[in-house]
């Protein structure tokens, strides 16, 4: 991700590696050169990058200058419906495929989610929890956030991709999950899963009987952009127990997917509907909790691969099999949907406010509590 600085850092600390260097690719793009080869990379995966102008859909004189690298030393930026002719002779004698095969460029796993979820309008938004999260919307144009709060990738001529993403998903309840196996006796037989965990939390009543978590294990992204940042549990005393830290980890964790919605209504992204995608999908409760605290209707596909749909959808494009974006939000079909409570919805609009609050009020001390676990511990 960003290599924009990753190749600063190469030709600051790995001068003799920065000079032997021929091109900056990424995997994909490695992959694509090695099928067909041709260097191509599609728009949204370039932006990624930080040396893309989300204007002009050309490699950016300034980001390139602050690299220390040309433009021919990366690919050709492109739209994901690129078709190149076919395969070099060997990979298709190897694949046992047709030489003459068209190869559809495609586009990033963040653009395939949204697409292959039917989230193809303004108004639609996707919430996506894996290890990670992220929160996006397809907009017809460039939504730029002048606080630098979200991100905005282009996708291809006609759409960008808003949003923001968070570090902590599943891995905070993984943290939380390893925590608890950690304090069972080593005999025990069977070591708590992420059901278990989620199940332990739906104990607990909504608002975890007080308790607030900043959910910030692994630093943060969108919207504050802090990798110092640390997680903490606010609100405790001694009629807590395992159950309230669990609730209260995942509430904050939909609060982080609360804050990014809200950052998108302030730049001017209206959304009416949310389509839910990624691991938490498969826990009723969990989903419920999200939307409760983004108190808007979520909507589950019939199918958990979303980005795999998104990039068949690409090649349908490529290949003249559909007209447009447009047209393929039709294909997807209608899955489940879970509505706010309202009781929920309304005390979760009563914490969210304190969240904030807790937050603004500790992140100053994050670069100095930092700090302080990278020193040498006391012996």
């Amino acid at each position: 991700m960003y290599p924009l600085y990753k190749i600063i850092w190469l030709r600051e600390n790995k001068p003799e590696v920065f000079h032997k260097a021929w091109r900056y690719v990424t995997a994909k793009e490695y992959l694509f050169a090695y099928l067909t080869g041709e260097y191509m990379v599609d728009y949204c995966l370039a932006a990624g990058s930080g040396l893309l102008n989300t204007h002009s859909l050309t490699w950016e004189p300034l980001g390139l200058d602050a690299a220390g690298i040309h433009k021919d030393q990366l690919a050709t930026p492109a739209s994901p419906q690129s078709v190149h002719s076919g395969l070099k002779p060997e990979m298709a004698r190897q694949m046992g495929i047709r030489q003459d095969v068209p190869v559809v460029l495609g586009s990033s796993d963040a653009a395939n989610s949204n697409l292959g979820a039917g989230a193809v309008l303004p108004t639609l938004a996707t919430c996506m929890i894996g290890t990670s999260g992220a929160y996006r919307v397809l907009c017809p144009e460039p939504i730029l956030d002048a606080r630098a709060r979200s991100w905005c990738y282009v996708v291809d001529e006609a759409y960008w991709l808003v949003g923001g993403a968070i570090n902590n998903g599943g891995v905070a309840l993984s943290w939380l999950r390893d925590c608890l196996n950690q304090a069972l006796p080593d005999a025990a037989a069977d070591a708590l899963s992420f059901e278990d965990v989620l199940a332990l939390a739906e104990q607990s009543p909504p608002g975890a009987g007080g308790l607030i978590c900043l959910p910030l294990f692994a630093g943060e992204r969108s919207p504050h952009w802090n990798l110092n940042a640390r997680a903490a549990f606010f609100g405790m005393n001694l009629s807590h127990g395992a159950a309230h830290l669990s609730r209260s980890l995942v509430e904050g964790i939909a609060f982080r997917f609360r804050s990014l919605s809200d950052v998108l209504a302030e730049i001017g992204v209206e959304v009416q509907q949310v389509v839910a995608s990624g691991g938490f999908t498969q826990s009723d409760f969990w989903l419920q909790v999200v939307t409760d605290v983004l108190n808007r209707e979520m909507h589950v596909p019939p199918w958990g691969e979303t980005s795999c749909l998104g990039a068949a959808f690409w090649a349908m494009l490529g290949t003249g099999h559909a007209a447009d974006l447009d047209s393929l939000g039709g294909l997807v079909a209608p899955g489940s949907a879970c509505s706010p409570d309202e009781e929920r919805a309304a005390l979760y609009q009563r914490i969210y406010p304190l969240y904030q609050s807790l937050y603004r009020a500790v992140s100053g001390n994050f670069e100095e509590i930092a700090q302080l676990q990278q020193e040498p511990a006391l012996g």
